[in-house]
């Protein structure tokens, strides 16, 4: 690539490529797919909320769905940042889905509330994001089979890695079941009843609050004012909102109450922000 570029990515299928020759590039990721991104050179700092996470040449990192995060992708001394990214869509973890033996899901499994996965460089993974590398240095397209099936190895690769993935990659089924989460990331400003979830999730309060153990390691009504604070926090930081708009936005009722949970959460007030 020359150095007069400033950016090239290029798509191919779900399977991007993005490299940048200056030293820092910022970008807000909100995508409602899953990402699997393995980086060549450089490094990039991941903003979810107060937490970094460094993520450096020859690191992994899987970043979940439907969170607002802010990438910084860096370049390193004369290394110019670049890095590969596979995007899982549904369709294909559905897919993916369909065609496991059920009988071999794992029984037991911790859910994860985190929203950034560093993945273990291991020797599948390595062998997946080499083997794309050709394509890109030489620009030549593959074939949307061999990017599907690439894609199918990032699945496999992920769920070698651990058994924490089985419940968010298939968050749409039994035993995980999508549509509370999806339903809760729609509405959560809302004010809405546990009851009222309960009825609009087609379930009666008893069967949402058992579901829900399978998605989340918090109660309902924390994950809740976890998903208002945050996207509180993105609303004060990123797009400089006063705070006397930004917690009627995100659901709150009462200026104290969001003003000593957010404290809670972050250490500090939303004036501090």
């Amino acid at each position: 690539m020359g150095q007069t570029d400033k950016l090239k990515t290029i798509n191919y299928s779900g399977i991007f490529l993005s490299c940048f020759t200056d030293y820092s590039e910022k970008c807000i990721h909100a995508t409602p797919e899953h990402v699997l991104l393995y980086l060549y050179s450089g490094e990039q700092i991941i903003e979810d909320s107060n937490k970094k996470i460094k993520i450096k040449a020859g690191e992994c990192a899987f970043i979940r769905r439907n969170n607002r995060l802010t990438l910084h992708k860096n370049s390193k001394g004369k290394e110019f940042y670049k890095g590969i990214s596979l995007t899982f869509n549904r369709n294909i973890l559905r897919e993916f889905y369909g065609n496991l033996n059920k009988s071999e899901l794992p029984k037991k499994v911790n859910i994860s509330d985190k929203s950034v996965f560093k993945i273990e460089p291991r020797a599948d993974i390595i062998s997946l994001f080499q083997s794309l590398t050709p394509y890109f240095d030489e620009n030549i397209k593959p074939t949307v089979g061999v990017t599907h099936l690439k894609l199918l190895e990032g699945i496999y690769a992920l769920l070698n890695n651990s058994d924490t993935f089985f419940p968010v990659l298939f968050d749409f089924t039994d035993p995980w079941k999508i549509d509370i989460l999806e339903f809760l990331n729609d509405h959560y400003m809302d004010d809405l009843s546990m009851e009222q979830i309960a009825a609009y999730t087609g379930r009666s309060l008893a069967t949402f609050k058992r579901d829900f153990k399978k998605v989340s390691n918090l109660s309902p009504q924390k994950w809740l004012i976890k998903k208002r604070l945050d996207a509180a926090y993105v609303k004060l930081k990123e797009d400089r909102k006063k705070v006397q708009d930004v917690y009627v936005e995100v659901g709150f009722k009462n200026p104290s109450h969001f003003s000593t949970a957010f404290k809670k959460q972050y250490g500090m007030t939303p004036t501090e922000v």
